[in-house]
């Protein structure tokens, strides 16, 4: 999403409440987790020293390693300076236990072990062993005209460069990982967004956009996690694919984006093109494709469904692309059960349209974090 630092911050009214459902008296309990929150907690820019700036992945440390602690809040960018997208090249951290930022990792621009250059996105993990994996998709002029097939960057602790992952399965990382930690080895869920994706100036002429293509996935990568050194990326299995994904002026990339996978290892995915959230099952043992999935819910509330995570009560948590809301969904019953308006910047019709994109559950279920594409900030949404 192209964004700049100039946009107002006055726009943020607190307005929470659900598009079509009635508000609950005060006797009735909360619906879900989203009812017992109640306000926005500005934290700090994501603008870095070099002027990097459109904040995308939001990832919690699980440990303390290196320059990170526990519970630091990981975000990285997707524009450089220029505002150009798919240029970002850096990844910030931030302390809750003293509110302080810090510059955690910032790479080239060009790089010729990633095809096509470095845009950090929306793709990023940190594991028990310290290691921060994230992916990149680039481009040279902010649109998918330019862009490269990207690859996936592995950092230590102390956010050096160890490894690049690249190859026929990989084709922009783009959705926020879906990860099995279990120490020595790992499980990560990453969806490809960028197989066949023209420019955004081929239009189709039935809805006069961008063409849509079928052809994003869902990759299951096998890590092996030898002490003391860098994972080894030892398998990589499609577990979905037929997603839709086009070309975008103002958001460069539409593809599924949100991950989330539940205790019966059923993966869930985010489809924002076909507004829709569906199913994966046996997403960690299966050995083919499930292709998009089951249905679990679409349309209602979700408008452009992008990151996606898990609540306290196991409800499904996700940001609208189109709106500033975030969803509760039920995904047993696939009941929508709630909307809160996270983001009310007036400049955009509807409010908050384009302006959210990562978020991440606070290890302490108090809230959960998120960006403001709009005027590149970490926030909180809190009780």
């Amino acid at each position: 999403m192209t964004r700049s630092l100039s946009r107002p911050f006055a726009a943020l009214l607190v307005l929470i409440g659900v598009a079509g459902l009635s508000a609950p008296s005060q006797a009735d309990p909360p619906r879900g987790y989203l009812e017992t929150l109640k306000r926005h907690v500005t934290l700090t820019t994501t603008v870095t020293d070099n002027g990097d700036l459109n904040p995308y992945a939001v990832v919690i440390a699980p440990v303390s390693a290196g320059k990170v602690e526990k519970d630091d809040v990981l975000v990285d960018n997707f524009n450089n300076l220029a505002n150009l997208q798919g240029t970002g090249t850096t990844i910030m951290g931030y302390r809750p236990s003293t509110r302080q930022s810090y510059l955690f990792a910032k790479v080239p621009q060009n790089m010729p072990q990633c095809p096509g250059g470095v845009g950090l996105t929306t793709a990023m993990t940190m594991l028990k062993t310290g290691w921060v994996i994230v992916g990149s998709t680039p481009s040279k002029d902010g649109t998918t005209a330019t862009k490269g097939d990207g690859c996936v960057l592995v950092f230590d602790p102390q956010g050096q460069l160890a490894s690049v992952w690249s190859g026929p399965t990989i084709n922009d990382p783009w959705g926020n990982m879906a990860v099995v930690d279990n120490g020595n080895s790992a499980l990560l869920f990453i969806s490809m967004a960028g197989f066949d994706v023209p420019s955004p100036k081929v239009i189709d002429p039935a809805t006069r956009l961008p063409v849509v293509i079928h052809k994003a996935t869902v990759l299951r990568l096998e890590l092996n996690i030898p002490a003391g050194k860098p994972p080894v990326l030892v398998s990589q299995t499609v577990v979905g694919d037929g997603f839709a994904q086009r070309a975008d002026l103002d958001n460069f990339l539409l593809g599924p984006t949100g991950l989330a996978l539940g205790k019966d290892n059923t993966l869930y995915v985010t489809d924002g093109l076909e507004n829709v959230i569906t199913a994966i099952p046996d997403a960690t043992t299966r050995s083919s494709s499930a292709g998009p999935g089951r249905i679990v819910t679409q349309g209602g509330l979700l408008s452009w469904p992008l990151a996606m995570t898990w609540t306290p009560e196991g409800h499904l948590l996700v940001c609208n692309g189109k709106d500033g809301r975030a969803v509760e969904i039920d995904p047993v019953a696939g009941k929508q059960i709630y909307a809160r308006w996270i983001n009310t910047n007036q400049a955009q019709s509807p409010p908050g349209n384009g302006n959210l994109f990562g978020l991440a559950m606070a290890p302490d279920s108090s809230g959960f974090y998120y960006v403001m594409d709009d005027v590149n900030t970490l926030m909180k949404e809190s009780r």
